[in-house]
């Protein structure tokens, strides 16, 4: 296969599924011929990210995105994408693990997010426990000049309980529970713009978007990403690669 890309999933499988969904409807091909050439990796069996990042007393996630990164080397795609953002942890030294182009989620969101607001100075953000932890949405917030609103303890509770009791306990979405936590990080915390940093609340707002909340969702956007960059290569090597190399800058 020519002119392809590795996708890194299975963290969790729904929010993997959603991406998919995304990816192909977006391409919006007339044949079978037009969508995009990729590989996907749905490595369900990579242990908890939060559960390392919050206890290293816990299974690393580490060595087993190390092996998926290094098996898809060997096939030589034209960039990987990992689509999970609390698995953004050990991007650095997945990245350098490779010589294949890895596309990092959270600097595209935020970078896409400044292009959107460019005007609001308060921003929210909505993850798991992980995400929060680690700060790699903190960092990216805050290096574009913008303040990071967390919410309270019991907003974080609400998050949890839809990721991971709702979506990656059932495989479905609660709708009002997601639509209340938007509702409150908005009304009580005072953001107009909420990031929306994990792929389970990235499903969320695939299936429940019927809400007036200004949202940044990750997910979506690296979707976006990847089909512009599958569509340039198709066009020639050195489109791809300009353009590559525009998402790569941080």
């Amino acid at each position: 296969m020519r002119q392809f890309f590795t996708v890194i999933g299975g963290m969790g499988t729904p929010a993997t599924e959603s991406y998919v969904r995304l990816l192909n409807q977006r391409t919006h091909a007339h044949s079978d011929q037009e969508y995009l050439n990729y590989i996907l990796v749905n490595d369900a069996t990579v242990p908890d990210r939060t559960d390392y990042i919050l206890d290293h007393s816990k299974p690393s996630f580490y060595p087993d995105l190390l092996e998926d990164i290094q098996d898809q080397s060997l096939l030589n795609p034209e960039f990987m994408v990992i689509v999970c953002n609390t698995a953004h942890y050990f991007y650095d030294q997945l990245a350098a693990a490779t010589p294949i182009p890895l596309l990092h989620m959270p600097h595209l969101a935020i970078s896409d997010m400044c292009e959107r607001f460019p005007d609001e100075k308060r921003v929210g953000l909505i993850a798991t426990q992980g995400t929060i932890q680690d700060g790699i949405y903190s960092h990216e917030i805050e290096t574009s000049g913008r303040e990071v609103v967390l919410g309270d303890q019991a907003l974080q509770d609400m998050v949890t309980e839809l990721i991971y009791k709702y979506v990656k306990e059932k495989g479905e979405v609660n709708a009002v529970l997601y639509h209340r936590i938007l509702q409150r990080m908005h009304d009580d915390f005072n953001v107009n713009v909420i990031v929306l940093g994990c792929t389970e609340l990235s499903f969320a707002q695939e299936k429940a978007s019927d809400h007036p909340y200004h949202v940044i969702d990750a997910q979506s956007i690296i979707v976006d990403k990847t089909i512009a960059l599958g569509k340039a290569f198709r066009q020639s090597e050195a489109a791809g690669k300009a353009l590559l190399n525009q998402m790569m800058a941080r």
